[in-house]
């Protein structure tokens, strides 16, 4: 563990490895976790998109390839509106009165969650077009 002390030097202080502390850890992520889908109601929306590539990979039986970059844009999408998510609520905290870089802040948080989606839909547009026109015809 790495502290900083009061005239900012950083201090080498060495923690010993404990298992109570790991699980402690993973109860907190997992807490976040929760607080994340809770409060976030654009999780939701992209955990239901997640869920309808999830049902049209298993409906046209997708390559594992293609899995894997499902699973991977799916998840991209979900951890940038997770780290949005924990911007706002910082600077929520952090800047309760309207500011200007506050604002800026929080739009290019948004805006990665936005760049996120946009790659996400091209994956998923590019994965299942072929096998959509393959049922068409």
């Amino acid at each position: 563990m790495i502290d900083q002390s009061t005239s900012g030097e950083l201090l080498d202080t060495k923690e010993e490895f404990s298992l109570v502390k790991r699980a402690k850890s993973f109860t907190h992520a997992g807490r976040g976790v929760v607080v994340f889908i809770k409060t976030t109601h654009n999780a939701w929306i992209h955990l239901i998109l997640a869920a309808v590539a999830v049902f049209l990979g298993i409906f046209f039986s997708i390559t594992t390839t293609e899995w894997l970059f499902i699973i991977l844009a799916a998840g991209f999408v979900l951890v940038t509106e997770a780290i949005n998510t924990a911007i706002e609520i910082d600077i929520d905290l952090t800047s309760p009165e309207y500011h200007p870089y506050a604002k800026d802040t929080k739009d290019v948080a948004a805006g990665a969650v936005l760049i996120a989606a946009l790659t996400a839909f091209l994956i998923g547009f590019m994965i299942f077009t072929p096998y959509v026109l393959t049922l068409i015809r």
